[in-house]
């Protein structure tokens, strides 16, 4: 990927998901500029180690902030241009705390296969029952 800045708006959501995923699955550090519910924009560099669906259908990004040194969540809306950088992951993902469960992350090759898994997770399939 080049290290050129590429502005969301210009392309589709899928593409922007597409290469978050190669980004997190080659752990691959990423600057965004990101404008949060506030409406206050920032650039940060982040390591995503998780990519979700909300309840309601939202996409969120789950990633450490090298700023902050910690996990922070960012809704794909909100990034409005990123860059994936060559540089890997530095930062030690902190365990997890009683009752804060983080989820293991989806290592997929396409945006088709993570919506799968999400919706694998969302709707499972019945547990059939073995007839005695």
């Amino acid at each position: 990927m080049s290290n050129s800045m590429k502005i969301t708006a210009g392309q589709t959501s899928t593409r922007t998901l597409t290469d978050l995923i190669r980004a997190m699955d080659g752990q691959r550090a990423t600057t965004v500029t990101y404008v949060d519910s506030k409406g206050e924009e920032s650039v940060r560099t982040i390591e995503i180690h998780n990519i979700l669906t909300t309840a309601k259908g939202e996409i969120i990004v789950k990633a450490m902030c090298r700023a902050r040194g910690e996990m922070r969540t960012f809704s794909l809306e909100g990034i409005k241009a990123y860059t994936v950088h060559r540089i890997r992951f530095v930062l030690a993902v902190p365990e997890e705390k009683a009752g804060e469960a983080f989820p293991v992350a989806h290592f997929v090759s396409r945006a088709e296969r993570l919506i799968d898994l999400e919706l694998e997770r969302d709707y499972p399939a019945p547990k059939l029952k073995l007839a005695a």
